[in-house]
């Protein structure tokens, strides 16, 4: 880390309004910042005015500065971070995309990095330094206060993207023992309680989570009431090792604000609150995304070199299932030769069959992650889509065959086209069914792989289907 990069100033940060004000001068219809408010900070930036520079952000919110900080180019993120440094609190570091956080961070020394870790709750800090290098971790590491660090790397010999690494280690837990008052007086006495709680988790002498209690419901029960009368029993407990997609369905699910993790004895040893949730769901949606279509990460942040790598790997695997597809056409050069109204006809087939196997390959991998689809109800689920992909079949199947009858006055070859449409349906819709389910039954994530094989499925059996049928018709 270079040591010459940015103030201590960063770490201080500055008392900020709660509510971004989308209305205000700088923001559009759709709160985002406006490019005229962008070119003012460019433009005083490059000519070095950082009062100006600093006048202008200093209305923002955090979450606005760190949009501004995302929209600049890289090399200009650190001259402004520099103009703006007091501005830059830990507020501003924690809305930061991962790899903006992570170049910024880079220009930081360890015990910056370490001070800005210990003003963030334990998720957010964990967060931030599971993004550095192994020796930059260990630097950071070594300028945090004993507790902060211990906490900080049990939660990195965690998985990543497990309940372990999210959950935060600042919650409120007491005994049943205590009353209504004991627990109010308790907490007006701690100076050290979490920033942000819900809710109060009861414990039995074991430190394993018997309850909870909303924070509501203290505030309306009187003082004398034993919190074995009020609190919750039923509770839903997070595993420690759970994945944090698995957390995710389980707050959507149940509808929770927050929730207990536990470790492998059933000890209390953090929480996951909505906010974090949040994250999560919007990062496995895009994930899953950007997976079907072998785009990497797809964050236009991502260092160019690790972007190409990423998509240049699933570019070659489609190459070669574009081979397959060719050399099944290769087998049909005379018919083709005889006919060269199939070589114009036969990718409209293909085509159309890799569109329908798409979509159903969407809504299976879709149904494997919210876990609509189990193997409980995978048979109903393949009979339904084939049903789909046969009336969809049939109806494009006819629409084609009267228009190819129509514009080349070929009965047959209209016969033939629609025939191959309702077959390559079919198979469109047994690949994107079957190949994420068989993906996800060996525990091979369906959203990475399932295109390109659904897409070679729909190739081959488009051209084989269509090509065959001619020959066997004897059309060529």
């Amino acid at each position: 880390m270079a040591a010459e990069h940015l103030e201590d100033e960063l770490i201080e940060g500055v008392e900020r309004p709660d509510d971004p004000s989308p209305e205000n001068e700088h923001h559009d219809e759709d709160n985002r910042l406006k490019p005229e408010f962008l070119r003012s900070v460019r433009d005083a930036l490059q000519e070095e005015d950082f009062d100006r520079v600093y006048n202008l952000v200093e209305p923002l919110h955090p979450a606005d500065i760190a949009d501004l900080l995302e929209l600049f180019e890289e090399d200009q993120r650190l001259d402004l971070a520099r103009a703006i440094s007091d501005l830059m609190g830990v507020e501003v570091i924690a809305e930061l995309n991962d790899w903006v956080r992570e170049a910024l961070l880079d220009g930081l020394p360890a015990d910056v990095v370490a001070e800005i870790a210990e003003q963030l709750d334990t998720d957010d800090a964990v967060a931030m330094i599971e993004d550095l290098d192994r020796e930059d971790q260990q630097a950071v590491l070594a300028e945090l206060d004993p507790e902060d660090r211990a906490a900080i790397e049990a939660a990195l010999a965690y998985p990543d993207e497990s309940a372990g690494r999210l959950m935060s280690r600042d919650f409120v837990a007491v005994p049943e023992s205590m009353s209504v008052g004991d627990l109010i007086d308790f907490l007006r006495e701690q100076r050290h309680l979490p920033t942000d709680f819900w809710e109060v988790f009861i414990v039995d002498p074991l430190h394993h989570p018997i309850g909870t209690c909303a924070l509501s419901w203290i505030l309306r029960t009187p003082r004398s009431i034993p919190l074995s009368d009020v609190m919750k029993r039923e509770q839903t407990l997070i595993p420690v090792m759970m994945d944090q997609e698995e957390v995710a369905l389980r707050f959507q699910k149940y509808a929770l604000i927050s929730a207990a993790v536990v470790d492998e004895a059933g000890r209390l040893v953090g929480q996951i609150t909505v906010d974090d949730v949040v994250h999560i769901i919007q990062e496995e949606a895009g994930e899953d995304a950007l997976l079907l279509s072998g785009a990497g990460d797809g964050d236009i942040n991502e260092p160019i070199l690790l972007t190409v790598r990423t998509r240049l790997t699933w570019l070659v695997v489609n190459l070669g299932t574009a081979m397959i597809a060719a050399s099944v056409v290769g087998l049909f050069q005379g018919a083709i030769a005889k006919l060269a109204l199939l070589a114009v006809l036969m990718p409209i087939v293909s085509g159309m069959g890799g569109n329908a196997g798409t979509q159903t390959l969407a809504v299976a991998v879709r149904a494997l992650a919210t876990n609509q689809l189990t193997s409980s109800n995978t048979q109903r689920m393949i009979l339904r889509e084939l049903r789909i992909a046969l009336t969809n079949g049939l109806a494009l199947g006819t629409l084609i065959g009267i228009g190819t009858t129509l514009v080349f006055g070929n009965p047959l070859l209209g016969g033939v086209i629609a025939l191959a449409m309702v077959i390559n349906n079919l198979i469109a819709g047994l690949a994107g069914i079957l190949v994420p389910v068989t993906l996800d039954r060996f525990n091979v994530d369906p959203a990475v792989s399932s295109a390109v094989f659904v897409t070679m499925a729909t190739d081959v059996m488009g051209f084989f289907s269509f090509l065959g049928l001619a020959v066997l018709t004897g059309l060529a």
